[in-house]
């Protein structure tokens, strides 16, 4: 675990981060991307970092790969690429970078590991996990082979690498469906998420079998609360994502992967619009639609919280941090994670 003490001596000692209303002034395009949900006092807060991560990156020839839950000034201010988990792994294979920070949460840096094995990854807070891909360990899927022999196992992939390597295959909420029903046995096993698999059992052709995992996020708010805040708010569009209840799904007014919701509010663009998902992700979109009004409530995950500026910006400055995954296990991994890739693309998702 970082000893924050150190982490804020150690800046201190080779960067000015004093706030800087001067200096957040002189960085007003940045600014512009997040002035909606980000107040000015903020802004001269974390423009100091903003600067000298960015010439940090530089200087390590560097990208960073920000997650849709990062907070605004993550997401706006330093990061390179966004987008869900799988978008950013395989951004990661794609740049000339020979060091992506990560961040996100764990299995993404792994993700981006197993994707870029010969790439620096670096992880800002190894403390930063998942309670879902926590529900499951490798030891797991082997329980639910034995249970329902001859099934093949998709898993998400918000999951560990060695999930990942014992599984058949990986999915992400958006290409779920297609992947089951691809599947040539009639029982498939889903890990982890329980709700994304009964989502998913509901629309596919198959048996669909799962794993009781969940996302603490996505796991809290019941079809009751949808209806309360749809006649506390007329008019609003409420949209879940498919890691909520069945029950929660069929309440929403639209029910889609983070890349799926993007889309809808962004061609839509609704009056109003509740996204039941993770808070930052209708702060990072608010700037580019305000025509739209996001309205709460959201819940906050406190493990893509612990990434801040800070922690960034020490880990780009020591080289600390650094992901490794057991070179076995990556390449089990990584074929599951290709093999999605090549039937998503076969199937022309």
């Amino acid at each position: 675990m970082l000893d924050i003490s150190l982490v804020r001596s150690t800046l201190a000692s080779h960067y000015d981060l004093t706030p800087s209303p001067e200096l957040a002034a002189s960085m007003s395009d940045i600014y512009d991307r997040m002035d909606r949900v980000v107040s000015p006092p903020d802004w001269a807060i974390y423009a100091p970092y903003v600067k000298a991560i960015n010439e940090l990156k530089k200087k390590r020839n560097a990208v960073i790969l920000g997650h849709n839950y990062m907070t605004p000034e993550i997401f706006h201010g330093v990061s390179d690429f966004v987008g869900d988990s799988l978008q950013l792994a395989i951004k990661a294979t794609e740049v000339e970078a020979d060091v992506i920070v990560q961040a996100g949460v764990h299995f993404m840096a792994e993700t981006s590991k197993i994707l870029s094995p010969d790439k620096i990854v670096l992880m800002p807070d190894m403390a930063a996990g998942c309670s879902l891909a926590e529900s499951i360990t490798a030891e797991g899927v082997e329980e639910m082979r034995a249970k329902y022999p001859g099934a093949p196992v998709v898993s998400y992939v918000n999951t560990t690498a060695e999930v990942k390597a014992a599984s058949d295959i990986c999915c992400t909420s958006s290409n779920a469906v297609q992947i089951v029903n691809a599947m040539e046995a009639e029982t498939v096993i889903m890990t982890p998420d329980q709700y994304l698999a009964q989502n998913v059992a509901n629309e596919a052709d198959k048996n669909v079998v799962y794993w009781p995992g969940s996302c603490i996020v996505h796991e809290q708010y019941t079809a009751q609360d949808l209806r309360d805040f749809r006649e506390w708010n007329p008019g609003t569009r409420l949209i879940a994502h498919p890691e909520y209840t069945p029950e929660v799904v069929a309440e929403a007014d639209l029910s889609g992967s983070t890349s799926g919701i993007l889309k809808y509010v962004t061609d839509e663009k609704p009056e109003k619009a509740m996204l039941f998902t993770e808070c930052s992700m209708a702060s990072n979109i608010a700037d580019n639609l305000p025509e739209v009004d996001f309205v709460g409530p959201c819940n906050m995950c406190p493990y893509m919280k612990r990434i801040t500026l800070e922690k960034i910006l020490y880990v780009l400055h020591t080289m600390e941090g650094q992901v490794e995954v057991d070179a076995e296990v990556a390449e089990k991994a990584r074929h599951s994670v290709q093999t999605m890739i090549d039937l998503s693309k076969k199937l022309g998702l």
